[in-house]
């Protein structure tokens, strides 16, 4: 069950594009995924996005259930967001210098996440959690860092490892030109695993600087953790005086407005942001309440900065993405479309020639292909069952429906999807199941 290059539809435009791509970037993409290396077959090249639906650089639309990897929760051009940037333009692009956008869009963060009294802007989600670990070891005095298995936290050297999707589609568990000095202050555990926890902080508790997780983590599938797990860590960083951080790049602002923090009733030290928060620009954050935020440049000892963080076209992004939001209950829209989106899936997934499972946490959701089920803790895929997704990935492309291009990646609903979506999404997996079975 696997695509030969002929079995692929290749779309002209996007070929020629490619071709010229490799001659001058890595791979022809700037980011690996995008190479559709794990499903086989030549990427899109995208010319263009409107509400919910993506057009290609050959002119064929599709169904987009990628949003830019969750940034767009309002969907593809969203006129608030579209006149918020022309208008912000219009006064400049960039100054390297304060702006009433860093303000509002800082207040409306810290009023809307539980606990957070300040935010630091970056410019990406890597940033942001690489910033906020510089923070922690400051804080704390301490060096070693504690991260999970398949949870992703940007490409930052000390965090690359054991990192989730972009790594487990190419079977790779670490990258290369990461010195061992780099991750040796950096210790892995398995996710849902209160024993391993309890076990290393019995041994090096006194100088671990910061746990780090993805409260719903989204980046080696969707590994939804029981709330006592999250639990169990807020009650052992205390006792050590370790900080939590929650890594809510994905899940801030997406699934609740104030995130998984909200929803669970968990309040850790520090939270880092993205995605949403920009609207389809690049920015991120991080924060965390004012006895630790403190600690940074230029008020304390702990310097971090950036040329465009704070960006006014970016800050007037997020403020027209969050203000849509709150106007028009966007988080409960979305998870009434979710809700759906499983009561329509549930009979096809159940027909389907091979096992897969649905697994979703509101607007965020991901077919599982894993033979057993819908895993809690990184798993990796087998063949066949990489093979399945590949060929799913192409029949779906065929019917006009974008999916992730790696059987790791969770796909995202937006305010854009209506019920008919869901409907043509439905009606393309039937069809692609009993074509590919």
């Amino acid at each position: 069950m696997t695509n030969s290059e002929d079995e692929i539809a290749v779309r002209p435009r996007s070929a020629a594009l490619y071709e010229r791509a490799c001659h001058v970037i890595p791979g022809g993409v700037n980011s690996p995924v995008r190479a559709f290396r794990a499903v086989g077959g030549t990427p899109l090249f995208i010319a263009r996005g409107a509400g919910q639906q993506l057009f290609d650089a050959d002119g064929r639309g599709y169904l987009d259930f990628v949003n830019s990897w969750g940034a767009l929760i309002l969907g593809h051009a969203h006129p608030a967001v579209v006149a918020a940037i022309t208008d912000a333009t219009k006064n400049g692009t960039t100054f390297g210098a304060p702006c009433a956008g860093e303000v509002e869009l800082a207040e409306r963060i810290v009023a809307s996440y539980p606990a957070l009294e300040q935010v630091r802007f970056v410019s990406s989600g890597t940033e942001a959690v690489m910033s906020a670990i510089r923070l922690a070891r400051a804080f704390t005095g301490r060096d070693l860092i504690v991260k999970f298995s398949g949870c992703y936290h940007g490409h930052a050297d000390h965090l690359l490892v054991a990192a989730g999707s972009g790594l487990a589609t190419f079977g790779r568990p670490s990258s290369a030109g990461v010195p061992e000095a780099f991750t040796a202050c950096t210790r892995v555990l398995p996710l849902d695993d209160e024993a391993a926890v309890k076990a290393l902080f019995d041994t090096e508790g006194a100088r671990i600087a910061a746990v780090i997780i993805e409260p719903v983590p989204a980046n080696h599938g969707l590994l939804l953790q029981r709330r006592e797990f999250l639990e169990s860590l807020r009650r052992v960083t205390s006792q050590h005086g370790t900080l939590l951080i929650f890594d809510e790049v994905i899940s801030g602002f997406r699934l609740a407005r104030g995130g998984v923090s909200e929803l669970a009733g968990i309040v850790p030290d520090l939270a880092t942001f993205g995605k949403v928060i920009g609207g389809g620009m690049p920015v991120g954050a991080f924060g965390g309440p004012r006895r630790i935020m403190a600690r940074l440049a230029p008020d304390g000892d702990t310097y971090q900065a950036g040329t465009l963080s704070g960006n006014p076209v970016a800050m007037a992004s997020g403020i027209a993405t969050l203000d849509v939001l709150i106007r028009e209950s966007g988080w409960q829209k979305l998870e009434a479309l979710g809700t759906q989106l499983g009561e329509m899936l549930a009979p096809v997934l159940a027909d389907a020639p091979f096992p897969v499972h649905l697994v979703r946490a509101g607007s965020l959701f991901w077919m599982s292909f894993h033979e057993a089920g819908a895993p809690r803790t990184a798993a990796p895929l087998s063949e066949a069952a990489s093979a399945r997704f590949s060929a799913l990935f192409h029949a779906m492309l065929e019917r006009g429906v974008y999916l992730p291009p790696s059987a790791y990646e969770a796909c995202f609903l937006s305010l854009a999807h209506t019920t008919a979506d869901l409907q043509r999404l439905t009606q393309a997996l039937r069809e692609s199941f009993a074509a590919i079975a």
